[in-house]
């Protein structure tokens, strides 16, 4: 069975294109995708680029065109709940859309269609995923961490593996005052949630459109603060590459 993996920016993928057995690169919907094998084990590796549109139209290509029995998301996010710091890691147990709004028709957050505001991961992908990410942080010892205690990371702060809620919107949130909100707002409202990005809500409606199993990491690369502009092209530089290599490598070891 085929699995992909899928990241929205080349830096987020880190060098897994070099680790590919009999590469082979081909183009489908304007997208480039590299169809080989990593660990033994027959991957197809995409880049989808920025927001949930594009992701939703890669993931869909990943199935319909490639037939990949499961999508692994790699990638950066910002964080937002308490302990979670830049350099740590969260697996998503599942996905809320913060930007979605159909009220008065429907409750705010809820997906017109699905009755319910958020969509799981897979659990059983989801706990490998959550076992490679703690290994890799666990082994890193904090040599990948941004020097300086930067974006606010205490100095000494030890990398962690987070396992929980992640919410998607097509909005950068770069933003104290914007962040303390989204967070405030869904936490009030029972969803307690511990990193944004652009992409994985999108990603884990397609799979549960089509049945097909969907877990997702994300390194966390800054606060969704005032900094978030900042901190993010230095750290996807720098540090998101080699935390998705050894992170990938290691989970698909444990398929």
């Amino acid at each position: 069975m085929t699995t992909a993996i899928l990241s929205a920016l080349p830096e987020e993928q880190g060098s897994l294109v070099q680790h590919l057995s009999h590469p082979q690169r081909l183009v489908h919907a304007g997208r480039f995708f590299w169809r080989g094998d990593l660990c033994g084990r027959p991957v197809v590796l995409a880049l989808s680029g920025i927001g949930k549109v594009a992701a939703a139209t890669t993931a869909t290509a990943l199935i319909e065109r490639f037939g990949v029995a499961r999508i692994v998301f790699t990638g950066v996010a910002g964080g937002v709940g308490d302990g979670v710091h830049v350099g740590d890691v969260v697996v998503a147990q599942d996905y809320l859309q913060h930007d979605m709004d159909a009220s008065p028709l429907f409750p705010r957050w809820e997906v017109p269609g699905y009755a319910r505001s958020r969509l799981a991961c897979d659990a059983a992908l989801s706990a490998l995923l959550l076992g490679a990410a703690g290994a890799c942080v666990s082994s890193a010892g904090g040599q990948f961490r941004l020097k300086n205690g930067a974006a606010g990371t205490p100095e000494g702060t030890v990398p962690r593996a987070h396992h929980g809620l992640i919410a998607s919107g097509d909005r950068f949130v770069c933003a104290a005052d914007e962040c303390a909100r989204l967070r405030t707002t869904l936490r009030d409202a029972g969803h307690d949630v511990l990193a944004v990005e652009m992409e994985g809500a999108a990603v884990a409606q397609v799979c549960h459109d089509y049945g097909v199993p969907f877990a997702a990491v994300r390194t966390i690369s800054d606060r969704a603060d005032d900094t978030a502009h900042v901190d993010f092209p230095l750290f996807v530089t720098t540090v998101a590459s080699r935390y998705a290599e050894h992170m990938v490598l290691a989970f698909l070891q444990k398929l």
